[in-house]
């Protein structure tokens, strides 16, 4: 073999080399930029910058790696209450529901746990539907709103809580009516004087009260005419 050979060969080896252990170079760079990523801190950074900018879906997935991954570091809390309030933001009622709750029994004295109420009273409010629906959502909601201004009187939620309780008993009497309505059509009038009743006992003051008056009217009336 030729001296030029041999060097030719040496130098084939020396790139090899080299080319190999700038691959690990970069490689592992790229690795401990990963790492570094995938850490709680910025992690909670980057779901929160999401979350600011109304990216409420890509916050959410930066949260529930911090709860996957990380459920002892400084950030769980924040990533517990952030995705609770992402599926808030998502509409996902329910699992929002379920998630402030969690917080609220594995947090009880934490400083968030005025606000967990609220959104707890806001997931059920917003889950009330058509007056010809189940009022389930409505009592929740009146029930939590409550439970809110007994437990922490002061807090600055309660203004808006009284705010929902009153929209949330409003759509309980206009459903009280509607049920009203529904047995004087088939004149079931026992049961829709009981309906009455209830409305006018439980929510006095509302406009569905008010409009009840004529059908007690007619209920008058007609048990008049049968006897």
């Amino acid at each position: 073999m030729t001296i030029n050979r041999t060097k030719s060969i040496l130098f084939q080896l020396l790139a090899v080399l080299l080319l190999i252990s700038t691959i690990h170079l970069i490689t592992g760079c790229a690795a401990k930029d990963a790492k570094l990523n995938d850490t709680p801190e910025p992690l909670a950074k980057e779901g929160l910058a999401y979350f600011n900018d109304g990216d409420y879906y890509s916050a959410l997935e930066k949260f529930k790696l911090i709860k996957e991954r990380h459920p002892f570091s400084r950030f769980s809390l924040l990533a517990e209450l952030k995705a609770a309030d992402c599926e808030y933001f998502l509409k996902n009622y329910k699992e929002a529901l379920a998630l402030y709750e969690e917080f609220e029994n594995k947090h009880p004295t934490n400083e968030a746990i005025p606000y967990v109420l609220f959104q707890i009273g806001r997931c059920h409010f917003q889950q009330i539907g058509a007056i010809d629906r189940d009022p389930t959502g409505a009592h929740n909601s009146i029930q939590a709103f409550n439970r809110l201004i007994k437990t922490f009187p002061k807090s600055s939620y309660i203004n808006e809580a009284r705010i929902k309780i009153k929209k949330a008993e409003n759509f309980l009497a206009d459903h009280e009516l509607y049920v009203a309505n529904y047995y004087m059509k088939i004149k079931s009038y026992q049961e829709a004087q009981g309906r009455i009743n209830y409305l006018q006992s439980h929510y006095p003051e509302s406009e569905a009260a008010k409009n009840s008056k004529d059908l007690q009217a007619i209920i008058d009336r007609e048990t008049a005419a049968e006897k």
